[in-house]
């Protein structure tokens, strides 16, 4: 593939096989997310960057649909907090989903992802938020009262310190006491990557298995 290079200041020179000693990618799949990545940063505007649209065509597989969880993801994605996402962003967020990474890495990752405000803990709103995206994004439709009890849940057992909110020492034991909420934040086939894109959505065909996820 080359280096990705730019032809935008703000976009830098990415090599190889620096992403993939920063990365739980080899260089062989490093070149091969490349692949993707120009697939999906051409789809709307061929610029060498994802932009929000084209990620919901790759997460959601439609650029008008607003999802909170594609929202959030992209976010996270975009390190640099630009609007979009470039080579670089793109392979080292897809690495914390490889099954070799670091759970550490993960827990942060899922911590963030739910910590909205970026004020440093999580608040019930910011649950219940992700929780309808993610029901959304599946096509389930859950009882309001079942959904309060599963954020109510989730602080009972999260919220050791019994102030409305769940910091991240306290999310790290939440997780270590229910391993599931990390599920998915694997994605198995990273470790034999073909050209598509990533599935990051709850995977569930049954109502009482978003109780467990949380």
């Amino acid at each position: 593939m080359g280096c990705a290079c730019t032809k935008q200041q703000r976009r830098s020179c990415e090599i190889p096989a620096v992403l993939a000693a920063q990365t739980c990618f080899n260089v062989a799949e490093v070149e091969k997310l490349y692949e993707l990545f120009s697939k999906l940063g051409s789809c709307v505007v061929d610029d060498g960057f994802i932009s929000k649209e084209e990620f919901r065509i790759g997460l959601l597989r439609n650029s008008k649909k607003q999802n909170f969880f594609a929202g959030r993801m992209f976010t996270l994605f975009d390190s640099k907090d630009d609007g979009l996402i470039d080579f670089g962003e793109f392979v080292r967020a897809l690495s914390i989903f490889h099954p070799d990474a670091p759970e550490e890495d993960k827990i942060s990752f899922s911590f963030q992802l739910y910590d909205v405000s970026r004020a440093g803990y999580i608040e019930p709103e910011e649950v219940k938020k992700m929780i309808l995206a993610l029901l959304d994004e599946s096509d389930l439709i859950i009882p309001d009262d079942l959904i309060q009890a599963i954020v109510d849940k989730t602080f009972e057992e999260a919220d050791s310190k019994a102030d409305g909110k769940i910091d991240s020492e306290e999310w790290r034991d939440f997780v270590a006491k229910t391993p599931s909420l990390l599920k998915n934040m694997t994605i198995p086939y990273l470790k034999d990557i073909t050209a598509a894109f990533p599935s990051f959505t709850l995977s569930t065909e049954k109502e009482h298995e978003i109780d467990s996820f949380f």
